[in-house]
């Protein structure tokens, strides 16, 4: 199995959608992680989002990316999924294969009524997971040949 590390700003959000997604989505092949450049708390709306697809994000923890490199943890891929601005805050994880950069608002900073920041989440939430999608059928390849190791 592949290791991948999702990483954000704050855990809270993307990184924890684009974990759920890649640890279902990709299970026989992939193993995913989240984490994010600071310690957060989960974003209620997203919560909400992921439960109306069948998936209980409530009681996971929000982790930060600093912990992991410390601790000496390595990853296949590192996938970061912050705005462009806090892209370059992220450690270097060496012994990585390969990085990604997914260029996604965040859920943090959506305003308006709730309705309208509910869509907005489910609108990120959805091209995660297409993204998750991509990315498996992408790697797949790699991944089944190195799934004996």
């Amino acid at each position: 199995m592949l290791k991948v590390l999702f990483v954000c700003i704050h855990n809270s959000a993307r990184s924890q959608m684009a974990m759920t997604f890649l640890n279902d989505y990709g299970k026989k092949l992939f193993i995913a992680e989240s984490a994010g450049l600071e310690k957060g708390t989960l974003n209620p709306y997203v919560i909400k989002s992921m439960a109306e697809l069948g998936y209980d994000l409530s009681n996971n923890e929000t982790n930060e990316v600093f912990d992991y490199f410390k601790q000496g943890r390595t990853y296949s891929f590192v996938v970061k999924v912050c705005d462009e601005m806090n892209e370059q805050r992220c450690p270097i994880f060496p012994g990585a294969l390969h990085e990604e950069y997914w260029n996604l608002p965040d859920p943090a900073a959506f305003t308006g009524t709730e309705e309208e920041i509910s869509t907005q989440v489910n609108q990120i939430r959805d091209e995660i997971s297409k993204r998750v999608h991509a990315f498996i059928k992408i790697h797949e390849a790699f991944a089944l040949s190195r799934k004996s190791y």
